[in-house]
């Protein structure tokens, strides 16, 4: 599932590709269940002449402000990517939706699992109030996370994992915040001390920006791996240092790097540098 910084690349590229300000002509939704809380027919109409007016992310979701009112938000799940094309080209049975902006230009959404949603909204809120702080916020504080992570007695990685909790975090990120901050991810989070949520929260911010500046994590060439505009791959598996990295020596100390299971998720630590 695309994670902040492969959502965040996204939109970058959208923006970069001319889309605000583009008028969104017509929209045809070819599998009905793409769409959520409306028929097809529904929402074809809602959004047919609206203005893409901005383009921005929130959490893990890609949110197009449309003019004069409302607010599409898709949310790629486990497989969703976003290609832009022109109508003359064909589309792939695994196209779900199309918005046409223009007369030359579509953003299809090509989903092979059929996990992606999109809500056309008049507010936001229902949806994305929700979520918890962004961690790429200023607002997004030492104090803050301080609060939160001692008013709650959970393990560190499901925690980081929940979104009402902290938007945008998923596997990836979780697990390279959590070494590079030498914290194990069954650590209960009131435990933590002044010292440790302060690495905690560099390491947060870090591996995102991170991960952002390398345009993502590509962790293959199946169909279901992340993929931006124009198939572009990111960069950021190059420089994983624990995920997917099972029996490689932890960069710090050498030691193997293991995988074990928390939270009926897959993760991977450094046992020396993470020792619980």
């Amino acid at each position: 599932m695309p994670e902040l910084p492969e959502v965040q690349t996204i939109v970058d590229d959208l923006l970069e590709g001319g889309l605000r300000g583009a008028v969104i002509t017509r929209a045809e939704v070819l599998w009905p269940r793409t769409v959520s809380g409306l028929t097809p027919e529904q929402f074809c109409r809602g959004i047919a002449g609206k203005v893409a007016a901005a383009v921005r992310r929130r959490g893990k979701f890609i949110v197009f402000d449309l003019a004069p009112q409302g607010h599409l938000l898709v949310h790629l799940r486990m497989s969703g990517r976003l290609i832009v094309a022109s109508p003359r080209e064909a589309r792939s049975p695994y196209d779900r939706l199309v918005l046409r902006f223009g007369a030359d230009r579509e953003v299809r959404l090509h989903d092979t699992r059929k996990f992606g949603r999109c809500y056309l909204v008049e507010d936001t809120k229902g949806i994305l109030d929700r979520l918890g702080p962004e961690p790429l916020d200023p607002d997004f504080s030492v104090p803050l996370l301080a609060e939160r992570l001692r008013s709650r007695r959970r393990r560190l990685k499901p925690l980081l994992l929940d979104q009402s909790f902290l938007a945008g975090l998923g596997n990836i990120y979780v697990d390279e915040a959590l070494w590079e901050a030498k914290l194990h991810p069954c650590r209960v989070s009131a435990t933590l001390t002044r010292k440790e949520i302060r690495a905690l929260h560099r390491a947060i911010v870090k591996v995102l920006e991170k991960g952002i500046r390398n345009s993502g994590t590509s962790l293959g060439r199946g169909k279901a791996n992340f993929r931006s505009l124009g198939e572009k791959a990111g960069k950021n598996q190059a420089h994983l240092e624990v995920f997917r990295r099972t029996s490689e020596p932890c960069r710090r100390c050498r030691c193997p790097i293991e995988r074990i299971v928390v939270g009926q998720r897959g993760t991977h630590i450094c046992p020396q540098c993470q020792a619980l």
